[in-house]
């Protein structure tokens, strides 16, 4: 399980929440349960390496306080607006038997091995992640969609994912769709084999040949045919001048 060093804060003022972010920390609170809510801060640099992972969300963190471990699940970050640097986090106790909401995130596997993707199918993912209710013992680190065999115009529902009896979908009344394997929207033409492409190059070599000579035999009777208007017409006789009387 991951876990995390934090230090009890205690700060009234603005200043004195730009000191902890200053020194390289960032202000945090834990809520939930019948305890109080407890502000802390922790590592950035730390932190940042965990916001990194794709499941941030839906991983139990232990949060070491005072001596004590305490079992959290981050619930929100905020950010500085311009620098885009968390500013703050706030994280929900988990307590044994609890049940609560959490999004997973969807995870694919053996893409190699289907069919419909080695067509050029489209997989088309729906939902990236699912809202779940469960104990908190029991959160699914990933809710896995295995690709082995799958062909073209196969979807994936809620259905066929395999989940602990406790572990329920938010949505009920529906078998709501996860992701379908589409058709190309482009169709790959099939590859001719070598021997049909050099039938076709000795066809098309015919075929300039007999071009070629054709136009030779017509050479001649174009010459006849260059003869501009008026080449056929014999000079008029010239009269004799007459003899002035």
């Amino acid at each position: 399980m991951n876990s995390i060093e934090a230090n009890i804060r205690d700060n009234t003022t603005k200043g004195q929440l730009n000191a902890i972010r200053n020194s390289g920390n960032v202000p945090a609170i834990i809520y939930g349960g019948k305890d109080k809510n407890q502000k802390i801060s922790i590592s950035k640099k730390l932190l940042k390496t965990f916001i990194e992972k794709e499941n941030f969300f839906s991983n139990i963190i232990t949060l070491k306080v005072d001596g004590s471990n305490q079992n959290v699940l981050p619930r929100e970050i905020k950010y500085h607006i311009l620098t885009d640097e968390p500013i703050h986090v706030d994280f929900l106790r988990v307590l044994p038997g609890v049940k609560i909401k959490i999004e997973i995130p969807v995870n694919f596997i053996n893409h190699e091995k289907s069919p419909g993707l080695k067509k050029g199918g489209v997989l088309n993912i729906v939902r990236r992640k699912v809202e779940l209710k469960c104990p908190s013992e029991k959160i699914p680190e990933n809710l896995t969609i295995d690709l082995e065999g799958v062909d073209i115009g196969e979807s994936f529902k809620i259905s066929s994912v395999k989940l602990d009896p406790e572990v329920v979908p938010t949505i009920q009344g529906r078998d709501f769709v996860i992701a379908t394997l589409a058709a190309p929207t482009v169709m790959k033409e099939p590859e001719k084999p070598a021997e049909a492409e050099a039938a076709e190059g000795e066809e098309g070599a015919e075929g300039a040949t007999a071009a070629a000579a054709d136009g030779d035999k017509a050479a001649p009777e174009g010459d006849k045919g260059d003869k501009k208007e008026g080449d056929d017409k014999k000079p008029a006789d010239k009269k004799p001048p007459e003899e002035k009387k």
